[in-house]
């Protein structure tokens, strides 16, 4: 194992054999099933028009010795050898890589409230166990050449010293990305069609054509229909679907060597490559674009990683999908070696190599095997994207979380229905394997050289590897995928330009996002009101208290927003406790809940107001209901319970951090525990105290203070809700300062909390180019419009909301 990996995974639990035997199974239907229907269309695309194999078979071996080697050098070596190991703390991917690289170099173009900053490691405490710190932090003695050689400081100097080089690297993670949505829509596309073509062979000639195309499309529209109930059951359920169909392709390649040529065997030669190219030439060159699609669903592995483990998709690979898909298609080229004469356009399809007898069930299996291998891109390109909106990639779209237990199973129903459209759309278009099998394999093999790329970096970033071999891994995996690569781009006009197109939108989408996120970050950084101004507001200007706890939402993690003077301007008023929150994604998978919450005090203790930051990985589930009030509101009693932001004679005690003036403390929760009822009005509620049961039990009971007598008498049936905070019987009894302060705020949140809501309307600057006015003006502002709100304001009561607007022109 790599020295990075296993500084990373010293920690980490080795699972039983069992369950690691257990995963591999549920792997082979959530991973593989795009990879093992591969030989679905993988010669019938290779053999499309660019060549024309002869009785010497030359051509049919030429082809099978590239299919062996290119599953043996990228998905063996390069995945389940090395790029597998390049996990983030259990979690692949395009972004996963990216993130990693940004946590050992500087590099991070993501606004400080959505990503990790210098500095970030200090957040996170070790008194709450420092779950997350470890993901976090920048290692001092890198940065100062100390550990690592020479090679990995000199990289990080040139890579944090040019924003241009780190441009490059946030558009290499994106373009990845891109390509990866593209992929989502070619994919079920190409699996489908393909699985259903074999009709081609049971009907009647030419009537095939009107059944394969509307069976295809109701296939497709039932796949994407049925994403809303999850895929939290999908390992277990099609698990078996494709086990038999890998089982049965793997016999039928054994058959047909056994029974056709039983020295096929000599092709798995690299010499039989050799002497195709040197035949075939320009047109064996070209049929590289068909040959690469033996390994479309690779990348599967690595994306997936987060639900299974190394080991599991190791074993299954190498132990059930790698020998069977050798067997499929070497059986198949045993067949075409002896069958030279067939006519029509399935000459070299897979199922013109199925016995007969057993053909239509072999048609049902493999219309199921594509539906599951669909199944995983999509699921694969939902997580994905949900990446790309925690870091502030991507518009906000609602996200569906489908299983309790797993929590990277997710549905997106804006995407999903966008990639059923475009999924349609190139079925209806193109109607035949070769141009989807041009258009997908472009897209696979473009994936595949970003995370080569990004790949060479961590060998030396973060594995501390030598330079050179880093060099020796982008040339040997590089030079292989660029061959493929440009097979596939001359084939430009046949059906390669979709995912190009699909990418160039997506990216594009991306961009003006990211673009328009950082401008407004920077003019609320800019505007932002010192914390003086906020302290110099009196009565005596005018400025009332009223009841209850104003919930101000914030991007900016120190410092008071722009939109909150714009408030208070226009209406002197605020609570008696203020609490300012920002959601901060930070780039690692997940954030420990006992790291979730860092709190701090905003001026002196008679103001009654705080700063909290709630931080979430990009894999976590984002708290959209009303547990997040309430574990908002027992952060702030924590904090205030346990002293936070007291001066020390001796400096910052452990998990406090300096921000602008702020002490800012991580408030592990847990310790203190909020209970809300409904009581009887009036005097009728004054009068509950601390049970015997909860005294007995050791708990102590922190309450509002009893209501005035008032003598308006309250109404019979009116309700006020109590607010108490449960004490752990080890906890020692709070001074008399804090337990009035905790009173005050059950007093407020009695009184209610109120939800302000900036809405920010980006401009651009009299005299901006056109180009800013463009993407500011119409383009981001037309997306800004049409996304989601923050997911903790979904379910937040109208009644209880107040939206404040304001135009930031930038």
């Amino acid at each position: 194992m790599a020295a990075g990996v296993g500084r990373r995974g010293e920690g980490r639990k080795r699972l039983p054999w069992r369950m690691t035997l257990s995963l591999a199974y549920q792997s082979l239907g959530v991973v593989y099933g795009d990879l093992s229907t591969s030989p679905l269309y993988v010669y019938k695309a290779a053999f499309a028009d660019d060549i024309q194999h002869s009785e010497t078979n030359e051509e049919i071996l030429g082809v099978l010795s590239f299919v062996f080697w290119t599953l043996t050098l990228v998905p063996l070596l390069k995945y389940v050898c090395v790029v597998l190991r390049a996990d983030d703390n259990g979690e692949g991917g395009t972004f996963a890589l990216y993130s990693l690289l940004c946590r050992h170099a500087r590099a991070a173009l993501l606004p400080p409230g959505r990503g990790a900053e210098p500095g970030d490691e200090d957040q996170f405490s070790d008194a709450a166990g420092a779950t997350a710190k470890k993901y976090l932090e920048y290692d001092n003695a890198d940065a100062l050449g100390g550990r690592g050689g020479g090679a990995a400081a000199s990289v990080r100097r040139v890579l944090e010293r040019h924003k241009v080089l780190q441009r490059v690297l946030l558009v290499l993670a994106l373009v990845g990305t891109c390509m990866v949505i593209g992929d989502g829509v070619l994919t079920p596309a190409i699996s489908v069609f393909s699985a259903v073509s074999g009709l081609e062979l049971s009907m009647e000639k030419g009537h095939h054509k009107y059944v394969e195309l509307p069976l295809a499309c109701f296939i497709l529209v039932c796949l994407f229909a049925l994403q809303h109930y999850g895929t939290h059951r999908v390992g277990f359920i099609f698990a078996p679907i494709v086990i038999a169909w890998l089982l049965c392709i793997s016999m039928i390649g054994v058959y047909n060597i056994v029974k056709w040529e039983p020295h096929v065997y000599q092709a798995l030669s690299p010499y039989y490559m050799y002497k195709f190219l040197k035949k075939t030439q320009r047109g064996g060159w070209m049929s590289l674009g068909g040959i690469l699609l033996c390994v479309t669903g690779s990348e599967a592995m690595f994306a997936d990683l987060g639900h299974f483990n190394q080991l599991s998709i190791q074993i299954a690979f190498t132990c059930m999908v790698y020998p069977s898909l050798i067997l499929a298609y070497m059986g198949q080229a045993a067949y075409l070696s002896k069958h030279h004469i067939l006519e029509g356009d399935y000459r070299v399809g897979f199922y013109v190599s199925v016995p007969e007898v057993i053909r239509w069930p072999v048609l049902a299996i493999a219309i199921l095997a594509a539906v599951v291998g669909s199944q995983a891109v999509i699921t694969g390109t939902f997580s994905m994207i949900k990446q790309c909106t925690s870091l502030g990639c991507f518009p906000r779209v609602k996200i569906v979380h489908t299983s309790a237990q797993v929590h990277g199973q997710i549905y997106i129903p804006e995407i999903n229905w966008i990639l059923m459209i475009l999924c349609l759309a190139v079925t209806i278009g193109f109607r035949d394997t070769k141009h989807l099998g041009n258009a997908s394999g472009l897209a696979v093999i473009t994936v595949m050289l970003v995370t080569t790329c990004l790949m060479s970096l961590v060998i030396v970033l973060c594995w501390h590897k030598s330079i050179f071999l880093a060099i020796g891994f982008i040339v040997f995996f590089g030079t292989i995928e660029a061959l493929y690569f440009s097979a596939a781009l001359i084939k430009f006009r046949e059906g390669a330009w979709v995912p190009i197109v699909l990418a160039f939108v997506f990216m594009m989408v991306m961009c003006i996002w990211h673009y328009g996120t950082i401008k407004k970050y920077e003019f609320d950084l800019q505007n932002k009101v010192s914390i003086n101004w906020l302290l110099g507001l009196s009565p005596n200007l005018g400025i009332v208290r009223v009841r209850g706890i104003g919930l101000i939402h914030t991007e900016l993690d120190s410092g008071i927003p722009a939109i909150f003077s714009h408030f208070v301007t226009n209406l002197p008023a605020f609570h008696q406790v203020l609490i300012f929150m920002c959601i901060k994604n930070v780039p690692i998978p997940h954030v420990s809940p006992n790291e979730r919450f860092l709190v701090g005090r905003i001026g002196p203790k008679e103001y009654r107001i705080y700063r909290c930051i709630v931080r979430y990985g990009y894999h976590d589930v984002q708290m959209d209901d009303q547990e997040f009030e309430k574990d908002l509101v027992c952060s702030v009693a924590e904090f205030i319970r346990s002293g936070g932001g007291a001066s020390k004679a001796n400096g910052l005690t452990p998990g406090v951090v300096d921000r602008d003036e702020e002490r800012m403390t991580v408030v592990a929760s847990g310790r203190m525990r909020m209970l809300e009822d409904e009581g009887l009005g009036g005097a009728a509620a004054s009068e509950s105290t601390v049970g015997p049961s909860r005294a007995a039990r050791g708990e102590r009971e922190i309450q509002s203070p009893s209501p005035s007598p008032t003598p308006t008498p309250a109404p019979a049936t009116g309700v006020r809700k109590r607010v108490r905070f449960v004490l752990p019987a080890s906890t020692p009894r709070p001074n008399a300062g804090v337990e009035e302060e905790l009173r005050e705020l059950t007093d407020a949140r009695e009184a209610g909390m109120a939800f302000i809501l900036g809405h920010c309307y980006v401009k651009a600057k009299t005299g901006s180019s056109f180009l800013r006015r463009l993407v500011i003006n119409f383009g981001y502002d037309f997306l800004r419009r049409n996304s989601r709100g923050p997911n903790y304001a979904v379910t937040v009561p109208h009644a209880s909301t107040l939206e404040v607007g304001m135009i930031y022109y930038v």
